[in-house]
């Protein structure tokens, strides 16, 4: 991840000013593998930052994904999900508890190749997103059966 020189550059770049609550909602995202939503964000910093309204928190985010700082997730609820690593990489997400991981090893050059092939397109980018049951639950679910 960026450090705040970095956050503070690329953001004032892009027309934005590094704002304390708006470096605090990076520095957050930054450093959790969560996948936040919005609400997770502001329930985490509002106690250090009282002032910070939900709002500031959307907008801030609206503005993290802009210019580059963060990836919007859509991996089938009601809010997004958000990710500092822009990087294109998969997520799988746990149809029992809402949990959101990376999926660090899935090499898929060749479903975009064959996405291509079959359809005509010219594939730019790609959102990629997995479903099932995490290990905690499958635990859970297998302690209830016995």
């Amino acid at each position: 991840m960026l450090s705040g020189a970095e956050v503070t550059g690329v953001l004032r770049s892009k027309g934005f000013k590094a704002t304390p609550q708006r470096m605090a909602i990076y520095d957050a995202l930054s450093h959790t593998t969560a996948h936040p939503n919005a609400d997770m964000l502001y329930r985490e910093l509002v106690p250090h930052y009282p002032t910070m309204s939900l709002a500031t928190v959307y907008k801030t985010l609206d503005i993290l994904c802009t210019v580059g700082l963060a990836q919007e997730l859509n991996v089938g609820e009601e809010s997004f999900r958000y990710d500092a690593n822009v990087e294109s990489h998969p997520h799988v997400r746990c149809l029992s508890c809402g949990r959101v991981d990376d999926v660090p090893v899935l090499n898929d050059t060749s479903l975009l190749s064959q996405a291509a092939v079959s359809t005509g397109y010219e594939i730019t980018g790609r959102q990629i997103y997995l479903y099932g049951i995490c290990p905690a639950c499958s635990e859970k679910r297998k302690k209830k059966l016995h």
